[in-house]
Parts: C-alpha cells; structure tokens; sequence
C-alpha cells in the first residue's frame, strides 16, 4: 500500500538546540504511528512542521504523493493533516453541535443540510450526540477530549496527530478514548503521541522513538516499548544494564 504520508531527512535546529536530525518515516493509510520519547526530544516540533506552523531547516514532506513544503499551515489542513491537542480547544460558548458544525463547514467545506448531516454522524460517531446542545464549555475533560476529535473528522482530516490526548484521564475513561481510536483507524491514518504505553499497543501498528531530535528507534510496539535503549532514555540505564 503506498504511504499517504512519506517524511524524508526532515532536519531543524534553533541555534545549538536540534529538535530534528535527520528524520525518515512514513505512514499508511489506515495505520496508527505511535510516537514516544522524553520531553524536549522534538515529538511537538515534529507535529508543527506536518502541521505547516514551523519550516524544517531540510527535509521533503510529502502527502498524498504531494510535496507540501511550501504549503500554508490552512491549506495542510484543508488536505487532510488535523492536529488534536493535549488541551483540548473548544469554542466554549458554542454548543457541542456547533462546534462540530463549524468544523464541518469550514474544514470539510459543506454547507446546508450536508453540513448538518455531517455534524450529526460525527457527534454520533464519537459519543457525543446526547450532549450536542450543551455548551462545550461545560463538558467534562473526557468529552472534551472527544469533542476535539469530533472537530478533526468532521473537517475531512485524512492524517489525525493526536498530541497526548488521554493525557489527564483517568484507567477508565483512557480505555473508552483508545476504544473510539480504535475505531477511527478504520478509515484514518493516525501519529499519536503518547505517555501511556498500554493505550498505544491498543492502537498503534508501530512506534517510533524520538531522543534529542533522531530516530532512534522504529518497529513493532512491544519491541520497541520493551528495548533497552527504550529503557535507558526513560530510566537513565545503561544500555546493557537495562
């Protein structure tokens, strides 16, 4: 199957800081990317040059066999490329309803009663129909979380980057959320970014470790989560201690 996202030799630094070396990866349709490593490794640095928000130094990125370089941050998005937040960002006074309208309308460009339609098969999709006529604002962190999702289908997204989305949740409510991304890898390629290792062997067909900028590491979930030099950024062990 070809990639429908190919990243090759993807390379940035702020002064003497690298958050990018030389990075090569690609993603099939229909398949979940896990993404791990300690903070400052360039895992958010990496979502914000798919995204469009920071240019690499070096390095081709490539969408739908498209070379997306020089496309704007709103034209990505509108090709399929959607982040999700570790916070979720909802317009607070705007219904549930509303805020995945709004993402229909201007993310998936419907309008009329394809909008709506579109809306209303999302809220169903993601569990939120029952509260599509409460204030985002007042929903709990769990259906946040689902609302921020909500918003990315409803716009099209082809590539879901999902930052530390079940970060905050409790054993319970991170089972539900891995159990809607489950669902969503049917029909969506997927890079997560995660700290919790069982929710991303739920998901994820790969993981790919990230240490100050390279790629350490790129396989099989339990493998990776279980190698040592997997241990030795977490832990602090020397590799063959660990």
């Amino acid at each position: 199957m070809a990639a429908l996202l190919e990243v090759n030799n993807l390379r940035k630094r702020y002064g003497a800081v690298v958050v990018a070396d030389d990075i090569t990866f690609a993603v099939e349709p229909c398949s979940c990317l896990g993404l791990i490593g300690p903070n400052g490794a360039g895992k958010s640095s990496l979502f914000e040059m798919l995204t469009g928000m920071v240019g690499p130094d070096h390095g081709t990125i490539r969408f739908e066999g498209h070379d997306i370089g020089r496309l704007a941050p709103y034209l990505r998005a509108r090709a399929g490329i959607v982040r999700a937040f570790q916070i979720p960002r909802p317009f607070t006074q705007l219904s549930v309803y509303e805020n995945v309208l709004t993402a229909a309308s201007y993310g998936a460009h419907l309008s009329g009663s394809a909008a709506q339609q579109r809306a209303v098969e999302v809220l169903n999709k993601t569990g939120l129909l029952r509260c599509a006529d409460e204030p985002a604002g007042h929903l709990r962190l769990l259906d946040r979380k689902r609302l921020e999702l909500a918003k990315a289908i409803a716009s099209n997204a082809k590539l879901l980057l999902l930052d530390e989305i079940a970060s905050g949740l409790t054993e319970h409510e991170v089972a539900s959320l891995v159990e809607l991304i489950v669902d969503l890898k049917s029909n969506h390629a997927i890079i997560w970014i995660e700290h919790i290792p069982h929710a991303l062997r739920a998901v994820a067909d790969r993981v790919m470790v990230l240490h100050f900028g390279r790629k350490m590491l790129d396989g099989a979930p339990g493998e990776v989560m279980s190698s040592s030099i997997v241990r030795e950024i977490y832990m602090g062990l020397p590799a063959d201690a660990a």
